[in-house]
């Protein structure tokens, strides 16, 4: 029987599974059975205060049991199962879990965020090239944003802050319209100066050369820049994101309303509003560090406990 692992990241807003075979020569490349995400928004209603709505956590509960069906019909040995911010943060996280356990089998292991930012650059290392240059790696999930700075070999810091998407969704956009006034962007940009104070020192000590935003949100502005959206199984590891796309995505972003924004190709409806709050973010970044050189990792969290297994990266 080859050894086959189901690796599952349930995130704030996106759940994913990755179902690999090992090979039976050490230094081969996994083969990948099934890679799929879908869209539970589990920090919908709720992430700001402390908790799992109900309709949250049912969408939490059949996703998993979808999974489990893949699970089951892959011949999976082995499955590893990492929960982050908003089951972390949560008062009915551990019913979550729990309920799960109970429901499928699968054990969630709920982690910290110093351990997901490790895990984060183990996977952007599986695809990125960093070389012996330091980079500032961003994540930007829903419940939580890593920042790490890291080169092929080291971590030189790192940090979990606890302002993702949906928080910031929460705290600066609530207009049912979907327009984002200048006032909040400069509310959302003041607000980070004061929280990422630690970012910002690091930066200045470390001073790394480049970024690297892993999955997510820098998924969709891969997207955005070739005007297409494609699946999770199609997009490269590695993609040059020029400043100038960017930036033209991020107009487009500020200046429509949520109708407008679901219409932009490239776009994932689920994530046109928290894409701006995200690209306010990002911005923030970009002005703080002075860096030009944007690359997105397809790989984040999952494929860092695969690399973590198999003894690389």
């Amino acid at each position: 029987m080859h050894r086959r692992l189901a690796l599952i990241d349930m995130g704030t807003n996106t759940f994913h599974l990755l179902i690999v075979e090992l090979p039976e020569q050490r230094h081969t490349e996994p083969l990948v059975l099934l890679r799929t995400k879908v869209g539970v928004r589990l920090g919908q209603g709720g992430i700001s205060k402390g908790e799992i709505t109900p309709e949250a956590f049912g969408r939490a509960l059949h996703t998993m049991e979808a999974f489990q069906e893949e699970i089951e019909l892959h011949q999976v040995t082995d499955v590893r199962a990492t929960a982050t911010s908003a089951v972390r943060v949560a008062c009915n996280g551990a019913e979550l879990v729990q309920t799960i356990f109970e429901h499928t089998g699968i054990r969630v292991e709920v982690i910290p965020g110093e351990r997901e930012a490790e895990l984060i650059t183990k996977g952007v290392r599986q695809a990125v090239p960093l070389g012996n240059e330091r980079n500032l790696i961003v994540d930007i999930g829903g419940g939580s944003v890593e920042f790490i700075i890291a080169d092929e070999v080291t971590i030189f810091w790192k940090q979990s802050f606890e302002i993702g998407a949906q928080r910031l969704l929460d705290k600066f956009f609530p207009d049912a319209s979907g327009v984002m006034p200048a006032t909040a962007v400069a509310a959302e940009q003041a607000h980070l100066s004061v929280v990422l104070a630690p970012l910002v020192a690091a930066i200045q000590e470390y001073q790394p050369v480049g970024i690297v935003g892993a999955s997510g949100s820098f998924d969709s502005l891969a997207d955005m820049q070739i005007g297409q959206l494609r699946n999770e199984a199609d997009l490269p590891p590695c993609t040059e994101l020029a400043m100038s796309s960017f930036q033209e995505s991020y107009r487009q972003l500020l200046s429509g309303n949520h109708e407008q924004r679901k219409a932009i190709p490239g776009i994932l409806p689920m994530r046109a509003d928290m894409l701006v709050v995200a690209s306010v973010l990002f911005d923030f970044v970009l002005g703080v560090s002075g860096i030009t050189r944007i690359r997105t990792s397809a790989f984040a969290l999952k494929e860092g406990l695969l690399a973590e297994m198999m003894n690389i990266g």
